[in-house]
Order: structure tokens, then C-alpha cells, then sequence
């Protein structure tokens, strides 16, 4: 039993545990803030009226979603250095995890401006406002709002997304998770505490969702 359970792995690899969980809270930091921003304009380019756009907006989002997220992943890590753009694990793995996440909040923002009355946009066009001054001022706003909730389960998964960067060395918590389960031989111990580890960042994710699906719905 003393082989499969040793709590003594916490303590003797702290250091390491604490970087890759840093880490972890550091890329899925950056990848959402790229992903919202990435997403937005993508989910405007999926309703813009120019018909080009609309293409290119809705191939973006239909191809990424729809391929595994390891293939983004090692396009950037492997396929860039062949095109003579070398990245290391960490930069590839978040440029990933970026894009493959941008797809889903795209989808998730173009359904919050749908949701906007169409007579407000309307009335922006009368007031003189352009496609893209409505955007800004009137319609994103509020669909950011309808869809954050569903933006806020994409960060949750996006954090559980985030391992996937260990198969490019990407020295999130998996990564050093492999390396003291390597050291240690007790791939329970480790993956229990990793496990518990990313639990402390999904929990309290989940709940601020749940609380403001609850506001939302009772302001609606």
C-alpha cells in the first residue's frame, strides 16, 4: 500500500508541483484573453454583411472545432519549425489552446449579438452609427453579457484543456506531474494531487458560472 499512496510526494516536490500549477493559472490566463479577443472577431465576422467575411468566419470556426485539439497544438509546435518559425512548448501550446478555444467563444458571442433586439441595431444604422461603431457601442456589449456564462465554461475547460501542453513540454502542471511520477514511481499519488490541484481552480470557476447564470436569470 505504502507504494501506491505516499503523501510525502507533496511535500518532497512542492517546488515543482507550485511552478507547473503557476504555470497552468499563467497560460490559461493568456489563452483567454487571446481566445476573447480572437473569438469576437471572428463572431462579427460570422454575421458581417460583407459575404467574404461571412466565409471566412464561419470555415474558421466549423474547421477548428472540429479537429482535435493536439492537432492546433502541434501544428504550432511542430509544423511552424518546418516553415522555419521555430516556438518553443510553452508559446505553441498556448498559441493552441488559443485558437482551438477562440472557435467555441466565437459561436458562444455570435448567439449573444443574435439575441440583441435587431431594433437596436437599427436604430444605431438611423443614428448614423457604421457596422463596426454599432458593434463596439451598442450590440457587443450586451451579447457579452447574455453569453457570459457560457464564456465562463469555456474558461473552465480551457483550464482542463491546458494539460494537453505537456506533450509539447509545455511545463504546465502535467508536464511536472510526468516528471515526478518519473522520479517517483507513484503515478496514484501524483495524479490524485494534480487532480486536486486543478480542482482548486475549477470549483470556485464553476460556481461563479452557476451564481451568474442565477443573477442573469432573474434580471431577465
Amino acid at each position: 500500500m505504502s507504494r501506491l499512496w505516499d503523501i510525502n510526494v507533496l511535500f518532497n516536490h512542492w517546488d515543482r508541483f507550485i511552478e507547473g500549477f503557476g504555470n497552468t493559472i499563467w497560460i490559461s490566463l493568456m489563452a483567454l484573453v487571446g481566445s476573447l479577443v480572437l473569438g469576437t472577431i471572428i463572431a462579427v465576422m460570422r454575421i458581417s454583411p460583407i459575404r467574404l467575411l461571412n466565409i471566412v468566419g464561419t470555415t474558421y470556426v466549423e474547421f477548428i472545432r472540429n479537429i482535435p485539439l493536439l492537432i492546433v497544438v502541434f501544428f504550432f509546435y511542430l509544423g511552424l519549425p518546418s516553415l522555419g518559425i521555430p516556438l518553443g512548448g510553452f508559446i505553441s501550446g498556448t498559441l493552441g489552446l488559443t485558437v482551438y478555444t477562440s472557435s467555441f467563444i466565437a459561436e458562444s458571442i455570435r448567439a449573444g449579438i443574435q439575441a440583441v433586439p435587431a431594433g437596436q441595431s437599427e436604430a444605431a444604422r438611423s443614428s448614423g452609427l457604421s457596422y463596426l461603431q454599432n458593434m463596439h457601442h451598442i450590440v457587443l456589449p450586451q451579447a457579452i453579457k447574455i453569453v457570459l456564462p457560457a464564456i465562463g465554461n469555456q474558461l473552465i475547460n480551457l483550464v482542463k484543456n491546458s494539460s494537453i501542453l505537456s506533450v509539447v513540454a509545455g511545463l504546465d502542471l502535467m508536464y511536472y506531474a510526468d516528471l515526478i511520477n518519473s522520479d517517483t514511481f507513484l503515478p496514484i499519488t501524483v495524479y490524485i494531487i494534480v487532480a486536486l490541484f486543478y480542482l482548486v481552480l475549477t470549483v470556485p470557476l464553476s460556481f461563479a458560472v452557476h451564481y451568474l447564470e442565477r443573477r442573469f436569470a432573474r434580471s431577465s
